[in-house]
């Protein structure tokens, strides 16, 4: 039984109004975006930007940001092997990493993106630009070939992974793909669907047996707002997530952030923690970026938030 009160994102009155939902996968946008069109499908849970105006233009159909704290994007390096376990071939990306090009590729129109150089959700409590000039400041590809000759880049090949079918990844893929063959790194591009993708960033093994360098993801701003919820921030080593960084200064920040109670405290600490993260770069933030959803007039009661619920929807 429901809760007798409206709903408010994953709380609240959970009201079932429909018989059935189904969920179907439509990898190729254009057939997705005309099925929507049509009247074929009701609802297209994540809108690829470059077809929003496409589907705005559509009297019955209604194109909304779905969460109001936007998403976090990211660069993420694989830290076991070669090159990208030396931090100056990822302090080298750094250098030349911009983040209106990864965004202006991925979102279109400013009006969908922001710069955000925090590790945490730009607008919220923990974020600050402790640190940030190295992101902020101008792209300096001489300052990254004199890191990689430091590093004593012999050439090693680097797996970049891209998913088509995915926006962020996919965008990503592109970008960095492009920059690191500037730099005159030995770059390959390995273009998949996401669940390709996947499977191959699980793998721990060198590129030479399946492994990977390099990918760009994404996360909802919720999952980004602290040390607690930011899963990539983790530092622990083969138990972090996919691409394994280790770092026992940051993952003792991080301890130290979850065992103060103090919002001032913890503020202070968070600083203290991106000042590390920039220094050891676990990831490279590239922005922050709207997605949309889009669905056709006659569904109702959709609730604006950073998942998407199936309750209180209802279709007349």
């Amino acid at each position: 039984m429901p809760r007798s009160e409206p709903p408010s994102w994953a709380s609240g009155g959970k009201v079932v109004k429909v018989d059935r939902v189904e969920w179907l996968y439509m990898p190729e946008y254009s057939t997705a975006a005309a099925a929507l069109g049509n009247g074929e499908v009701d609802w297209w849970e994540a809108a690829p930007p470059d077809l929003v105006p496409l589907l705005a233009a559509n009297a019955d159909i209604r194109v909304e940001k779905t969460d109001p704290l936007g998403s976090t994007t990211m660069l993420r390096f694989n830290h076991l092997h070669p090159p990208f376990n030396d931090v100056k071939m990822r302090q080298a990306v750094l250098a030349v990493t911009d983040q209106a090009e990864f965004m202006s590729t991925l979102a279109g129109d400013p009006a969908n993106w922001n710069l955000c150089a925090s590790y945490f959700t730009c607008g919220t409590p923990m974020a600050s630009d402790a640190g940030t000039q190295a992101l902020t400041g101008k792209r300096d590809f001489d300052k990254a070939k004199r890191l990689i000759a430091e590093a004593g880049y012999k050439g090693e090949k680097i797996v970049v992974l891209d998913a088509v079918d995915t926006p962020t990844a996919h965008a990503h893929g592109l970008v960095v793909f492009d920059l690191l063959k500037k730099l005159g790194l030995n770059a390959e591009l390995a273009t998949s669907d996401w669940g390709t993708l996947v499977i191959r960033r699980a793998s721990k093994r060198p590129v030479e047996e399946g492994g990977w360098s390099i990918f760009g993801t994404g996360w909802t701003g919720i999952e980004t707002l602290d040390p607690s919820a930011d899963l990539p921030l983790a530092t622990n080593g083969n138990a972090a997530w996919f691409g394994w960084p280790s770092d026992d200064e940051l993952e003792g920040l991080r301890t130290e952030w979850l065992k103060t109670n103090d919002s001032e405290a913890r503020q202070e600490i968070a600083v203290k923690i991106q000042l590390r993260a920039f220094e050891t770069l676990p990831y490279i933030p590239t922005g922050q970026w709207s997605p949309v959803t889009a669905y056709r007039k006659n569904i109702k009661g959709i609730i604006i938030a950073p998942a998407l619920f199936m309750w209180n929807v209802e279709k007349t």
